[in-house]
């Protein structure tokens, strides 16, 4: 086990910054409760070397080592080193390198550059190819793109393309599956201790298998194509303990909000966010997955939750390579601690036009919208749709908005049209969509999470109001530049799509 890389510190817990994040009924944005935790970390000097009174003899205990995070732990076993700390630059083996259309043009054209026309990537195998961003379009550069794609991998034997010819439909393509982030984990790449580089800022998605991941620009995945390595800075670590009963009206979206509206989207520029609480250790992969998703949104180098049980149950039928988890030692140093009652969390929304931009849903309800979007690696996996769909039962209403669904892959898709619904008497969500009035669902892909070109499904062509289950809210981020998006959890914009306003997912699951 890699936890054993270090002996435990007789020393306490090195937090140099911890807070304790209370909620009292969460009134406003404006009036969050914060409290400094009782105990301190002490400034004063505690101890001074005295002048050597004889010749000291050699150490026969070994060095002293001190506790490292997660994330510490997989740099250490990834560079060869005995012992890392954050700021440290190390040479990391890369376990696995994913690309997609959009930058996999790009990659290659530098590692063909630098390395030559016909030189080999360093693994065939480690290297995962996943056309998903701009696949269900008459551009033609789109097109091109996959091509590009296609030809690589022929050219390099790459074992682990996921190909799309027959663009009008998509399951006469088997080796097609969608969105990079859930095909990933649905296909057995996302496992415990490794570390996972991915050409998309959302790769920290795979965090949540207690895994290093974080997206690299083309130049960075050029290299490690040809090399199988990557200098990286070790980051330090925020820790985000969450505790308390999960309320049945929210969902992994709604923490992340909370987390990203109380540090910002650049408080944690260049950390790890390390997820930890009995709140955290009750959810299911895919909402762990969406936890993990959105660091990026807060400036994250990598989010993580540790691996257990829910973990491996989930890895059974997915992978049949070994894998070794880490954990934070009880002895590692944090730069921040931050501490959640999860159980009196409310509802929230990000309104235009940032992800910190945090309001409660229910201080926005007269807020007219024009459309409801579900899809996407935060929002469009199997989970996801179920609680959208528990929202529509719960109603027994029809949809006021043109409401989007954009399953994330094959299997999600699948899903919808085979998984009975809890509590809805057997019906599928499929079933339950079209009795709402909701859009059929459309073709697994990134759909108009990112704009794309302008025939893409769903995009918005016009200035919109959207409640979306997406990831960023920036002007132009879902097409339109004076489009306006409010990032919300499936309760939430559900429950949006049922009334044409902002709406709290209370008022039809309470």
């Amino acid at each position: 086990m890699a936890s054993s890389l270090v002996s435990p510190s007789p020393a306490s817990s090195f937090i140099r910054n911890k807070k304790y994040l209370g909620f009292s009924a969460f009134p406003s944005t404006s009036q969050i409760s914060i409290q400094k935790c009782k105990k301190q970390v002490s400034k004063k000097i505690v101890s001074l070397m005295a002048p050597q009174q004889s010749e000291r003899k050699p150490a026969t205990t070994g060095s002293v080592k001190t506790g490292m995070t997660m994330t510490e732990k997989i740099f250490a076993r990834a560079s060869e080193k005995p012992q890392l700390s954050p700021g440290d630059n190390v040479w990391v083996n890369v376990d696995v390198l994913m690309t997609h259309d959009v930058c996999g043009p790009g990659s290659i054209g530098i590692f063909k550059k630098e390395f030559g026309e016909i030189a080999k990537v360093w693994d065939r195998e480690k290297v995962v190819i996943i056309p998903d961003h701009y696949i269900f379009t008459s551009d033609e550069r789109a097109n091109r793109n996959v091509d590009i794609l296609r030809d690589f991998c022929m050219e390099q034997n790459i074992k682990y393309f996921y190909d799309i010819k027959d663009l009008g439909n998509f399951k006469a393509n088997p080796d097609y599956k969608g969105v990079c982030h859930i095909a990933l984990a649905q296909e057995g790449h996302c496992r415990p201790g490794e570390v996972l580089l991915g050409t998309d800022s959302h790769t920290c998605t795979a965090g949540a298998f207690g895994q290093f991941a974080t997206g690299i620009g083309n130049t960075d995945a050029g290299f490690v194509l040809g090399t199988g390595k990557l200098l990286l800075k070790v980051p330090p670590t925020l820790r985000f303990v969450m505790d308390g009963e999960m309320p049945p009206y929210l969902l992994a979206k709604d923490l992340i909000l909370q987390i990203i509206g109380e540090i910002s989207v650049a408080g944690a520029t260049y950390k790890s966010m390390e997820f930890v609480g009995t709140t955290v250790e009750s959810l299911n992969m895919e909402e762990r997955m969406t936890l993990c998703n959105m660091v990026v949104e807060a400036g994250g180098k990598n989010g993580v939750v540790p691996a257990d049980s829910t973990t491996f149950k989930y890895l059974e039928d997915k992978t049949s390579l070994p894998y070794e988890p880490v954990y934070s030692d009880a002895h590692a140093s944090f730069l921040s601690e931050y501490r959640f009652d999860i159980s009196k969390l409310e509802p929230l929304v990000a309104k235009p036009h940032s992800p910190d931009n945090r309001a409660l849903a229910r201080e926005c309800e007269d807020v007219k919208i024009d459309r409801v979007y579900i899809g996407s690696c935060t929002g469009g996996k199997t989970e996801d749709f179920l609680a959208a769909a528990k929202v529509f039962v719960a109603s027994g209403k029809k949809v006021k908005v043109p409401t989007f669904l954009v399953p994330a892959t094959q299997k999600v898709w699948l899903d919808l049209y085979t998984l009975p619904v809890p509590g809805s008497g057997g019906k599928t969500c499929s079933q339950i969509f079209e009795e709402a009035g909701c859009d059929t669902p459309a073709s697994p892909s990134c759909g108009a999470c990112l704009g794309g070109p302008k025939d893409t499904y769903a995009r918005m062509n016009e200035p919109k109001v959207c409640v979306s289950t997406t990831n960023r809210n920036f002007p132009g981020r879902m097409g339109h530049k004076e489009g306006q998006i409010y990032l919300a959890s499936p309760y939430t914009s559900a429950a949006s799509a049922l009334t044409g306003y902002v709406t709290d997912p209370r008022e039809f699951l309470q």
